[in-house]
């Protein structure tokens, strides 16, 4: 017997209910029941296109979105997600398209005015982005959302007082406030407290370590006793940090303290700008043992010429749709780097720890198989005259280490590499080789081809 219209809408509305339990199975099984007595059904289609979406099948949720809005094209919520599909597909144009007929049925709608400045910032750059963001402002004030996304856009604007302000709205948005330490010590906000104990703690990635444990030094040298908790692989290599009076990683029983400040705190804690940036490299050392061990295995290589250190992807975080689709547009596949590969009279290392394989006929040596941590990558790094990266931690790291660095960057960069510039004012020996247009890396590969065949060690 064919369901009837009422048992449908039942039928609904426990998809519905599953939805929003995160029962997606059970919601996507019931949702293609109502659709098998209603085809058109708008809120259905929708619906299933989204979880087609969370669930890893973009393609099929832009197809069932379409759908959605072709039964019910009044519908703003459908065209605002199909604009976020399309997005992460890099079809910018069409994205934008999307938020802006979402925006003419719903003015008032502040999620597709945050979707269409996150667009307008991945196409045109993040000063055509802020006016849209201050607009999802005005509509949520308290939307945490989009205030992290606006200081992102205006740290990379180099607006770094407004900036780091709205920055600090990140520990409020869905992705970040899981992971953010609960403590019954108040968070360390750049008042005097001479003598008192502050614990900074690390967050994010990696490099975000990398970057900012430079502030922990001058929050010593303001008459702090300094706890430093951070990833068990960055620990030896932080170690070699002036002034920390004690070096510890996450899950280990933590000692008493007054004050805590997140790692990514303390350049609004310190009131950083532009100006005042602490650039001074290097402030991380290899250790001086391990970096002779290196130089005397590299000495027994045949080689000729400048030694250069090569990473071509990032961590893929494949269980972060908006994070993966990132990756993806910041990681190389390797067989494109041939052209600079084939330069004559350079040695090339790999540093990349995982990711994908280069051609076997890659001139690479590889001994990443015995890093067991970063100061073992900081050791040989040490050794090397050039790395050159795409924007990931071992970029920080050699640039940390005052190594030359030429970083590979996608055209939507990470809003710490600022907006218009080739140099970084967070590392000195840093150079940006940015896509001139999305997805755009044979511009960016015969750059660095000229570069490095003009490239000589001091």
């Amino acid at each position: 017997m064919q369901a009837t219209p009422s048992a449908a809408r039942q039928r609904f509305d426990a998809a519905l209910h599953h939805l929003r339990a995160g029962r997606a199975n059970e919601a996507e099984l019931l949702f293609r029941q109502v659709l098998a007595v209603d085809p058109h059904h708008a809120e259905s289609l929708h619906l299933l296109g989204v979880i087609a979406y969370q669930t890893g099948r973009p393609d099929m949720a832009v197809d069932l979105i379409g759908k959605a809005i072709a039964s019910d094209p009044t519908n703003a919520s459908s065209h605002s997600n199909l604009g976020n599909l399309l997005q992460q597909q890099e079809r910018l144009d069409e994205a934008i398209a999307c938020y802006r007929r979402a925006l003419a049925l719903k003015p008032d709608f502040s999620q597709a005015l945050n979707n269409l400045a996150n667009a307008l910032k991945a196409r045109n750059g993040p000063a055509d982005a802020i006016a849209s963001y201050h607009g999802a402002i005005r509509l949520r004030p308290d939307d945490p959302e989009v205030h992290y996304n606006l200081g992102m856009a205006l740290l990379a604007c180099g607006d770094m007082a407004a900036g780091w302000e709205e920055y600090e709205w990140r520990w409020k948005t869905p992705q970040m406030s899981p992971a953010r330490p609960q403590f019954a010590q108040p968070q360390w906000r750049g008042e005097a407290a001479e003598g008192r104990t502050v614990l900074i703690h690390a967050e994010q990635g990696f490099g975000d370590t990398i970057q900012f444990c430079r502030y922990a030094p001058l929050v010593a040298a303001r008459g702090f006793r300094v706890i430093l908790e951070v990833p068990t692989p960055l620990r030896r290599l932080l170690r070699t940090l002036p002034g920390i009076d004690r070096f510890m990683v996450d899950g280990e029983a933590r000692p008493p303290f007054d004050l805590h400040c997140p790692m990514l705190s303390l350049p609004l804690a310190l009131r950083t700008t532009l100006a005042t940036i602490p650039a001074a490299v290097p402030y991380l050392h290899a250790d001086a043992a391990l970096v002779s061990d290196w130089g005397a295995r590299l000495a027994m290589l045949e080689t000729r010429g400048p030694r250069i250190g090569l990473v071509w992807a990032g961590n893929p975080r494949k269980q972060l749709i908006a994070a993966a689709a990132t990756d993806r547009r910041r990681s190389i596949r390797p067989e494109l780097l041939t052209s600079f590969i084939n330069v004559p009279e350079r040695q090339f290392f790999s540093l990349q720890k995982d990711g994908p394989a280069p051609p076997e006929h890659f001139r690479l040596i590889d001994f990443m198989d015995e890093m067991a941590d970063f100061a073992d990558t900081a050791a040989l790094i040490a050794n090397l005259d050039l790395v050159i990266s795409v924007d990931t931690s071992v970029a920080h790291l050699a640039a940390a280490l005052g190594k030359p660095v030429w970083l590979l960057d996608r055209f939507d960069a990470c809003w710490r590499w600022l907006t218009g510039r080739r140099d970084s004012p967070w590392y000195p020996g840093l150079r940006l080789y940015r896509q001139p247009r999305p997805g755009d890396w044979d511009s960016v590969l015969a750059e660095v081809t000229h570069d490095l065949r003009e490239f000589t060690v001091a």
